[in-house]
């Protein structure tokens, strides 16, 4: 713990040293991850902080008993805690900030200066500057800084000990304590991250689902309904002087308007989730009165809702080639499921001769890419006895899904942008990790491996210096290699089932290593009790767990009494049992947790969309079903009127022009309503993205108000910045400032990471987009020349790159 904790026997006899170690946090998975993580990591911060200042005081009271010689100390411990708790471990502030860096200096104060004062009994509180500084400083600061801490700490205790096992010892501490804090800050603000990102990556979600559904309308509808209102114009026109061509041109608008109509309800059907109950109900229904003989096996139970809904599609479209393709007396219905994998299969007799029956039309093969966009597959053909067999198998829990929420339409950011990014960061700069939300779980697994194994690393120093023979020895580094190895192995890896007969044997096998070698040599400081005390914390119920980690802790104060151990000894007992143990519990749990918020974020995300999905399936049907069918039903009038009566079709055309024109400016009013870009919107939206490609995002945006017209351009500016950063680009950090000073407004990209093919050095008035020529930047540069702006972008002489726009305050 802090202070010194823990006697390591030397060759010249028992010289006390101190051990010590840090917290984490812990939380439940799920929905309440994200309230309890932040609670949880403070109490578990605060109660192994605490232990640390509490063995700080003991040394400090065992050097002497005087209020002059405690005061210091105690003035400089809390210093130190309220830096650390108020501060550097806070996941909301800010501490890579100018205040991050002051108090980094008053940190390094209050831990280095009174090293003059209390020597060995202060040596173990550098671990504390160590972790802050890798808060605080970037990566390649921080590890060297790091680095030469616990490098200088080991030296320090040399040379005031003058024993090389202390010293190996301390420097090890050093490290795990840094680890300790750094981890545990770092992964309380990474929960707090992924928790305030949720939504806005659902957001991220539907905004590209908007853009789908922009274009669908925009492909679709938009030049259907164009065509329907010049033909109509044209058709009213030729009705007096031409009714022959009249006519030709209003069959060529029915078929275009019942096509349209058609375009809509497959667009709606697309974005509205099925129910499969639903349509195995209407099959049933449409195949009986079709007089064919239906058989249905069919097991309700829970789905989610993109597998529920690929396997209604797939019915639906079994059904409708039924009718079509096939002359059949019987069918058969069948809905499979297991624990991995669901199918549906749908046999039917009375088939033609149809070829290859599986690769038919447009619909088994839009089929088949909806199924496998779920990880599944499709198979379809003729089968024995003139009978044919569609089958789908999907897998019930596939990752893609968890990334995707699209039903097979394109994924237009994160999923392709990550890919490109990853072959980038092979080709720009080996070794970087692609895939931004799961650093968490690395970043978890790296320090709790390291941090166990430093525990591990100084069990070793205990026993080295335990003067057993080499057998003994043996059998003491044996039983802290297993111990290290269960916790690594099992106990605290997420995925592993702790609470099952195999959890339980292992931990009645961590206990024995635990106390084997105590018993075995009688000596309390062999051997890893806090490892097994977080392990009984994470394998049994609380009810349970917690007395059971009680009782570890007073057993091994007791046998540091009981074996002779002086007050720092049995100190250093409850200290180190209570430490170790919060920490593997918390960092463990931490892990899973993470992970837990991510898979929620992406199931959020998902409900999000859907939701958007009913809404655009409720725009379609109320702005465009009744528009269209009253189009194709006044189309097929004006057609049987043409003959008998042009006055009146005169007038149906008429009307018929007025809808079609309200239509086609309905399409293009939801098109719009879902496409233009909002500089709020696509603020938080970089963010957003950015963070999650790992990439850290330095925001400083003045008040503005802009005019409207501005405030796209400088959206369109943001967007395409973006963009070009992820494709062009190795960025680990990107800063986006807007200033208003000087009669003009400013947007500034920067970034770092540029590919050495990028470019040439210095701002250029027309430039490529990190290296990329194409026409974003040229269409962006003649958008905000026309509102009386320059756009200049380039890569500069510190290896960033800088895409500026500036546009007049007169004009903004």
């Amino acid at each position: 713990m802090a202070g010194r904790l823990a006697p390591v026997p030397s060759r010249e006899g028992d010289v006390p040293a101190r051990e010590g170690d840090t917290p984490a946090r812990e939380g439940d998975s799920g929905s309440r991850a994200a309230g309890l993580a932040p609670r949880l990591a403070l109490l578990v911060v605060t109660v192994v902080f605490a232990g640390f200042v509490v063995n700080a005081v003991q040394y400090v009271v065992a050097t002497r008993a005087t209020l002059g010689h405690i005061a210091p100390a105690a003035f400089c411990l809390v210093v130190m805690m309220v830096l650390q708790l108020g501060l550097f471990s806070d996941p909301r502030a800010d501490v890579r900030g100018r205040w991050g860096h002051v108090a980094l200096l008053a940190q390094a104060v209050v831990v280095l200066a009174p090293l003059a004062f209390y020597g060995r009994g202060w040596t173990g509180m550098q671990g504390f500057l160590a972790g802050d500084a890798l808060l605080v400083l970037r990566p390649l600061a921080g590890w060297p800084v790091f680095g030469v801490i616990a490098l200088a700490t080991g030296l320090v205790q040399y040379e005031i000990s003058g024993v090389p096992a202390e010293a190996v010892y301390i420097t090890n501490l050093t490290v795990v304590i840094g680890l300790v804090v750094y981890g545990l800050s770092r992964l309380r603000s990474l929960v707090r991250e992924l928790d305030e990102a949720r939504s806005e990556l659902a957001d991220l979600a539907v905004a590209r689902e908007r853009l789908r559904f922009a274009r669908d309308l925009h492909d679709l509808l938009g030049f259907s309904l164009s065509a329907v209102t010049l033909k109509t114009d044209l058709a009213r026109r030729l009705l007096p002087r031409d009714p022959s061509r009249a006519r030709r041109e209003l069959a060529e608008i029915l078929g275009v308007s019942r096509q349209a109509l058609s375009d809509v309800r497959a667009v709606a059907s697309s974005y509205r989730e099925l129910s499969l109950d639903d349509e195995m109900a209407s099959a049933r229904s449409v195949l009986t009165a079709a007089e064919v003989v239906v058989t249905v096996e069919y097991e309700r139970g829970d789905l989610p809702p993109r597998i529920r809904t690929v396997l209604a599609t797939v019915l639906r479209e079994g059904v409708t080639n039924l009718l079509r393709h096939s002359e059949a007396g019987s069918c058969g219905v069948t809905v499979a499921r297991d624990e991995a994998t669901v199918s549906i299969e749908i046999v039917n007799d009375g088939v033609r001769d149809m070829g290859d029956p599986g690769g038919h039309g447009d619909g088994i093969g839009n089929l088949r890419s909806r199924v496998e966009a779920v990880g599944g597959t499709l198979t379809a053909g003729a089968g024995p006895e003139e009978t044919y067999r569609l089958r789908a198998v999907v897998p019930l829990r596939d990752e893609d899904e968890k990334n995707n929420g699209d039903d097979g339409g394109d994924v237009l950011a994160a999923g392709s942008w990550r890919e490109r990014r990853g072959q980038r960061g092979q080709r720009g700069r080996p070794g970087r990790p692609g895939h931004g939300p799961a650093m968490a779980p690395r970043l978890g697994l790296a320090v709790a491996t390291a941090v166990f194994t430093g525990y591990a690393v100084n069990a070793t120093v205990f026993v080295a210096t335990a003067r057993m023979s080499l057998g003994d020895t043996f059998v003491a580094e044996a039983c802290v290699l297993v111990s290290l190895g269960l916790v690594l192995g099992f106990f605290s890896r997420p995925a592993a089932r702790v609470r099952s007969p195999l959890g339980y044997a292992l931990l009645a096998a961590q206990a024995v290593v635990t106390y084997l070698p105590v018993a075995l040599f009688e000596n309390p400081y062999l051997g890893l009790p806090g490892l097994l005390a977080g392990s009984l914390l994470l394998t049994l119920p609380t009810r349970f767990g917690l007395p059971l980690f009680l009782a570890v802790m007073v057993s091994v104060g007791g046998a540091h009494s009981l074996l002779g151990g002086d007050s720092i000894g049995v100190t250093y007992g409850f200290l180190v049992t209570v430490n170790h143990g919060l920490v593997v519990f918390a960092l463990s749990r931490l892990r899973s947790m993470v992970q837990d918020l991510h898979d929620a974020r992406s199931g959020l995300a998902d409900l999000a969309v859907t939701r958007e999905r009913l809404r655009f399936a409720r725009d379609l049907h109320d702005l465009l079903g009744f528009s269209l069918s009253a189009v194709t039903l006044k189309a097929e009038l004006t057609h049987r009127l043409l003959s008998r009566d042009p006055s009146r079709a005169h007038r149906e055309l008429s009307e018929i022009l007025d809808i079609s024109r309200q239509a086609l400016s309905d399409v293009r009013a939801v098109a719009s309503s879902y496409r233009g870009p909002s500089l709020d919107d696509e603020i938080a939206s970089a963010r957003a993205l950015l963070t999650s490609m790992d990439i850290d995002v330095t925001l400083r945006l003045e008040p503005c108000a802009p005019t409207p017209d501005v405030r796209t351009t400088l959206a369109m500016v943001l967007r395409e910045g973006v963009a070009n950063l992820l494709r062009h680009s190795g960025a680990e950090n990107c800063e986006i400032t807007l200033t208003c000073r000087d009669d003009l407004l400013t947007m500034r990209i920067v970034n770092d990471g540029v590919l050495p093919a990028d470019g040439a050095a210095g701002d250029r008035p027309v430039a490529s987009a990190n290296g990329s020529g194409g026409s974003g930047i040229r269409d962006l540069t003649v958008r905000v020349s026309g509102m009386g702006g320059t756009l200049r972008a380039g890569t500069t002489a510190g290896d960033t790159y800088r895409l500026q726009a500036e546009i007049p305050l007169t004009r903004a």
